[in-house]
């Protein structure tokens, strides 16, 4: 229980984190957006972005709860951390960073809602909206 309450508590925090960057990746200061995010890596998962950059998609849930002994409450984390970069890129116009950090975000996300089994709306919109965001990417 103190567990899940701390990853709540986290999550909560990680969201007005993001609400700047994207604050800052508006107004096109995304130098600022990038270090920030990377602090934010660091800051909640130990590891920085470059760790979580390198690992391959189809290995992604493997490697972090088997061989890093992650939680459903970081894969969430990292998840959001990852459209927030998808987010960055599509902005600096780096459509193939943000195809692979949207596939990433909706591969976690949707290991999230399959593990949980519990319905979120929010999460549920999230997911969709990446989806959407994916299937640009793949037609343009």
């Amino acid at each position: 229980m103190y567990q899940k309450d701390y990853f709540l508590r986290m999550i909560e925090m990680l969201g007005d984190l993001l609400a700047a960057i994207f604050g800052l990746i508006k107004k096109g200061d995304y130098k600022k957006a990038s270090e920030q995010l990377g602090k934010i890596y660091y800051n909640m998962l130990k590891e920085d972005a470059a760790f979580f950059r390198a690992i391959p998609a189809d290995n992604l849930t493997h490697k972090l709860i088997k061989e890093h002994n992650y939680t459903n409450g970081h894969l969430e984390i990292l998840a959001e951390l990852f459209n927030a970069e998808a987010e960055l890129d599509i902005a600096q116009g780096n459509r193939s960073g943000c195809l692979e950090y949207s596939t990433k975000s909706l591969i976690l996300f949707e290991f999230i809602d399959y593990e949980q089994k519990t319905y979120s709306l929010a999460r549920t919109e999230k997911m969709n909206a990446i989806r959407s965001r994916i299937e640009t990417l793949r037609v343009d």
